[in-house]
């Protein structure tokens, strides 16, 4: 989106540039600058710089551009891009998943190194417990770790992978950062544009009730164990629709009519499916259709009623 100087009924373009053309440097430059004003990619939420170019882990020689921590006691990994911010998402989530057990002293120590870089004689564990405002007792760290990607530029894979991301529950916002040139002087265009602030907590109402809706689905969920046994044989821990089949079959192969079988279930129209012709399961499958996943439809489940080329029936339509 364009900027604009207007001046009485003139509207003047403020001519955008790129951080390249400036002479800007990645770290050098924006990045120094944004950890001395993080909340300027962090609108919303209290956020404090816990360390720079952190890299304190085994096995990696990745380093976090600036790893930090909110008012909710959620590390939060920032990075930066100058430019276009290709394929960023994914090496944010794997600094996410890295740092994602980091304790209390490990946080503290974190940002002692940092403050000992910057020449602050600050004490890292108060100024951390001041920020949380948990001055005194144990300070448990969130589970959760936030991820901030800001860039000049997004592509459009990105913003899709992102996009998809949040609706899985992560917490990834891309903040666009556009350098302009005005009199003389740079100024800098910055928004949140995943998610839309307005769009927001919508955003975060729908995730949080399809979490519900999911815990409910898992809930009721009937997922009992039964142990059946006919004659000598034993089948344990089966679920309700192979007892259900495991029980027909025994009766099916002891000689009694599957109509029988159909007439004693009260309630199970659709129990079994039948067609004509030895079918093989991927034919049987197109025969029954949409509905094929509800049947046990594996060759060693199929029964065959009358003569070889009589209808062939897949029970088990309770899966």
């Amino acid at each position: 989106m364009a900027l604009f100087e207007i001046s009485n009924d003139t509207l003047t373009p403020i001519s955008e540039a790129t951080f390249a053309k400036l002479g800007l440097l990645e770290r050098a430059n924006i990045q120094r600058a944004l950890r001395s004003h993080i909340n300027t990619v962090t609108p919303g939420i209290e956020t404090m710089v816990l360390a720079e170019e952190f890299g304190d882990w085994e096995g990696a020689n990745r380093r976090i551009d600036l790893l930090c921590l909110d008012e909710n006691a959620r590390l939060v990994v920032v990075e930066i891009k100058r430019d276009s911010g290709a394929h960023m998402e994914l090496q944010a989530i794997r600094y996410a998943a890295m740092i994602s057990t980091m304790r209390f002293d490990q946080a503290v120590e974190a940002h002692r190194k940092y403050l000992r870089a910057i020449g602050s004689d600050e004490d890292a564990e108060q100024a951390i417990r001041e920020f949380l405002g948990q001055e005194v007792g144990p300070v448990a760290l969130s589970d959760t770790v936030r991820i901030v990607l800001a860039s000049a530029t997004f592509p459009q894979e990105l913003t899709t992978a992102v996009l998809w991301l949040n609706e899985q529950g992560l917490d990834i916002r891309c903040v666009q950062m556009r350098p302009h040139v005005f009199d003389g002087r740079i100024l800098l265009d910055v928004n949140q544009v995943i998610p839309l602030p307005e769009a927001e907590q919508y955003q975060v109402a729908v995730r949080e009730k399809s979490v519900e809706q999911d815990i409910v689905r898992a809930s009721s969920r009937d997922t009992t164990r039964y142990d059946l046994y006919i004659g000598d044989a034993s089948y344990l821990k089966l679920p309700k629709g192979r007892l259900i089949y495991e029980m027909v079959a025994a009766a099916i192969r002891r000689g009694m009519p599957v109509q029988s079988i159909k007439d004693a279930i009260l309630g199970k129209p659709n129990l079994f499916f039948a067609a004509d012709g030895l079918l093989s399961q991927a034919d049987l499958k197109a025969v029954i259709g949409k509905n094929a996943d509800r049947y046990f439809t594996s060759d060693a489940d199929l029964f065959v009623s009358g003569l070889l080329r009589a209808p062939l029936a897949a029970a088990g339509g309770i899966r």
